[in-house]
């Protein structure tokens, strides 16, 4: 059955680095709830480890796609350079206006980016049942988005000890009810699908394990995370690893199929030396390089706004904070700016219906 299921690379590689992060890190959660709930703080080595070392360096893993990409960034020039340019000036009016409304807005930004990749998992998993009916699709559709907004739906309805980004980011909806619908149809959907993933499996006889492990783990994380505990480095750990260590993951296969595709003679990269790091031996060259880029831009972000963490960045001391408000106008916007060109990109890189690219081609090789 191996073999006949809609793997992006492979069994093993899929399994371990795409759909187990979410499930591992979930079901630690709920082993070890009391002693994360006996925990005041975050310890320093878990924060670098959680946000430097896979939060903010998944962010960072984009430019191997994008810019740093000669051929991709010549084929998309307006989006690449209107990305950024327009992210920061709308941050800085956003920002001129109120903090507050700056960080809600790059929040629910974040919120949809992090749907959005389950939703596009789902649908790269789902890919192979196209000769299905189209109301199966639908029933898929309904179901991913709803594993995700329903625990949205109730953060936004339930007082929650962590945040997303700063305090109050997300707006307060005094609305049973809405969660109350909200969870019914949720529930109903999942029977439903349910159903037709078995009607399916008994009439085709096969049964696709990832999609389903995809789903489990989309709904067990973002359940456990934001509905069942009310702990922030519960949710702290299950949003970034079962968001940033799949991404993680596809850009290095992206890389490590393009590079075979091209070979040595045809090399796209701005230089030649990055298509070593797709190779399985480079893989820690691949994560250490990401995780210094992260690293210097969180000090960056310590020393001038947050001052939180100047035990891990000793550089960031030396760097005066900023309290302008004028000056952190464009200042903090700037420190967003990897993040939410980020947010902007994904929405675009990965489309399935994307035409003009073969990013499909090269992701799928090994399978198609």
């Amino acid at each position: 059955m191996s073999k006949t299921q809609p793997w992006i690379f492979s069994s093993r590689f899929d399994g371990c680095l795409i759909l187990a992060p979410a499930i591992i890190i979930t079901t630690l959660v709920v082993i070890f709830n009391q002693q994360l709930e006996s925990l005041k703080d975050v310890p320093p080595w878990l924060w670098l480890l959680l946000i430097v070392g896979v939060d903010v360096s998944h962010v960072y893993s984009t430019i191997f796609r994008t810019y740093l990409d000669k051929e991709e960034l010549q084929k998309r020039q307006t989006l690449y350079v209107l990305a950024p340019l327009l992210a920061w000036v709308i941050g800085c009016f956003l920002y001129s206006v109120d903090s507050l409304l700056f960080w809600r807005v790059l929040a629910y930004l974040a919120v949809f980016h992090f749907i959005r990749q389950q939703y596009g998992l789902m649908m790269i998993y789902g890919r192979k049942e196209r000769n299905m009916p189209k109301y199966y699709r639908a029933i898929d559709k309904s179901v991913i988005y709803l594993a995700t907004i329903y625990p949205i739906i109730y953060w936004h309805c339930h007082a929650r000890e962590f945040e997303w980004f700063i305090k109050d980011n997300f707006l307060t909806l005094n609305v049973p009810l809405l969660n109350e619908v909200t969870a019914t149809i949720y529930i109903a959907t999942l029977a439903v699908y349910i159903v037709k993933e078995v009607v399916q499996w008994k009439r085709t006889g096969t049964f696709n394990i990832p999609k389903n492990l995809l789903l489990f783990g989309t709904a067990f994380s973002w359940f456990v995370g934001i509905v069942a505990f009310n702990n922030d480095l519960a949710f702290t750990a299950t949003n970034v690893i079962a968001h940033g260590v799949p991404y993680l993951a596809l850009i290095w296969l992206y890389g490590h199929n393009q590079t075979t595709i091209q070979g040595d003679k045809r090399n796209t990269y701005l230089w030649p030396w990055i298509n070593k790091l797709f190779q399985w031996k480079a893989t820690p060259f691949y994560v250490a390089i990401l995780f210094a880029i992260a690293f210097v831009e969180e000090g960056f972000w310590d020393g001038f706004v947050w001052r939180e963490h100047s035990v891990l960045f000793g550089f960031s001391n030396v760097i005066p904070a900023i309290t302008d408000s004028h000056t952190l106008v464009w200042l903090v916007p700037l420190l967003a700016l990897p993040q939410a060109t980020h947010y902007i990109l994904d929405a675009f890189i990965w489309r399935l219906q994307s035409k003009g690219t073969d990013w499909k081609r090269i992701l799928f090789h090994q399978t198609s």
